[in-house]
C-alpha cells in the first residue's frame, strides 16, 4: 500500500517537472498533478485491458495514443493542468513517462545482494 502511494507521489512530481523539458504543458498546482496520477491509476488499466487487441496489434505502441488521449482528456477537463494539443500532449505523455521511470529508478530501485 505505501509502494503505490509513493509511486502516486512519484508520478506527481514528474508531473510538476514537466513543463521545464516542454514549456508548452502548464501545470499551476500539485493538486492538478495529484488528478492525473489518479487518473493514470484508475482509469489508464480499463483503457489498456479495453484495447488490448489494438495493443497487440500495434506491437504496443498503441499505448501511447492511450496515454496522449488521458493527458489531453486531463488539461481539457482539470483547472491548473493545460495542454495545447494532441501532439503535444502526445510527447508530454512520452516525456512525462521518461521522468517517472527516471525517479522510480532513483527512489524504488532495487537493490542488488551480491554473492
Amino acid at each position: 500500500m505505501i509502494r503505490i502511494l509513493l509511486v502516486w507521489l512519484i508520478n506527481a512530481v514528474a508531473l510538476l517537472l514537466l513543463p521545464y523539458v516542454l514549456p508548452s504543458i502548464s501545470v499551476s498546482s500539485f493538486g492538478a498533478a495529484l488528478i492525473l496520477g489518479l487518473i493514470n491509476a484508475l482509469i489508464r488499466p480499463i483503457l489498456v485491458l479495453l484495447t488490448l487487441p489494438v495493443t497487440v496489434l500495434t506491437l504496443g505502441l498503441f499505448i501511447l495514443v492511450i496515454n496522449a488521449l488521458l493527458f489531453w482528456l486531463a488539461g481539457s477537463v482539470f483547472q491548473g493542468f493545460h495542454v495545447g494539443s494532441f501532439w503535444l500532449a502526445f510527447f508530454g505523455a512520452i516525456v512525462y513517462s521518461l521522468i517517472s521511470w527516471i525517479l522510480s529508478a532513483l527512489i524504488l530501485g532495487e537493490k542488488k545482494h551480491g554473492a
